[in-house]
């Protein structure tokens, strides 16, 4: 980690009961951009070339990793929906600048978690990235993740239980600037639910489609590898559409 604290700074923060490992980048002032990462052996490392070119247009960025993961305490299968929500507002509450604008970036689990934060912090929130997004029922909410064969998973593999997902009505409702990535290929999001967040999306927002024709479901571990795309995604999700001289950083 030598080479990254010369353009990071890594800190932990406390919370429930965890130490929470956490990395931010740029200054503040135009927006916090706030990358979440996804389930199971996600973790901020992925996501370090997308927090530089965040920072690097100008604006305050911070990513951490949930308890259980990366370099966090805590046992994942400790972990649920609630506790995601409560860590990541723990966070953004302490680290983030209360002037600031609020950007939400979320793969895959984390597309949950965005929708939850939009709810909670309402028209602060200036622009969603979603990459692969899930969504889940709210039967799901409080129930730990556990080790793969409990509560938790019988509600996620419930056939369209996802449908009544509280996300749905969030996003539906929200009307700042979405970027929706999805990879040409995706074994673990069924294209049901990528239709869904759509379809919720383009009610209100200022709405982008971001293809990936090559990717699959980790587009963290894409964005990483892949600098054009990288670029490209954060340019959409800052930038804004020309018409009208709207941007998601304008304070």
């Amino acid at each position: 980690m030598s080479e990254l604290s010369r353009a990071y700074e890594e800190f932990t923060y406390a919370y429930d009961g965890e130490r929470l490992s956490a990395v931010s980048a740029g200054p503040p002032g135009r927006a916090t951009v706030v990358l979440l990462h996804g389930a199971g052996n996600g973790s901020k490392e992925r996501l370090l070339p997308l927090l530089a070119e965040v920072a690097a247009h100008g604006c305050h960025a911070l990513a951490f990793d949930f308890s259980g993961h990366g370099g966090s305490t805590g046992a994942l299968a400790e972990l649920s929906l609630r506790r995601r929500f409560a860590q990541a507002v723990a966070v953004v509450d302490a680290h983030a600048p209360a002037g600031d604008p609020l950007v939400l970036v979320g793969f895959s689990m984390s597309g949950q978690t965005v929708a939850d934060l939009v709810r909670h912090y309402g028209r602060r929130v200036a622009a969603v990235g979603l990459c692969a997004p899930a969504v889940y029922a709210p039967e799901a909410w409080d129930v730990p993740f556990g080790n793969g064969g409990g509560r938790f998973s019988e509600i996620i593999r419930t056939p369209d239980g996802w449908r009544n997902s509280s996300a749905l009505t969030t996003l539906r409702a929200y009307e700042g600037r979405a970027v929706l990535a999805v990879p040409g290929t995706d074994a673990v999001i069924p294209p049901a639910v990528t239709e869904a967040v759509q379809d919720a999306l383009s009610a209100r927002a200022q709405y982008t489609r971001f293809e990936l024709p090559d990717a699959e479901h980790r587009l963290g571990p894409w964005f990483r590898e892949h600098a054009a795309d990288r670029r490209e995604f954060v340019a959409a999700l800052l930038g804004g559409p020309v018409e009208g001289g709207w941007t998601a950083t304008r304070s």
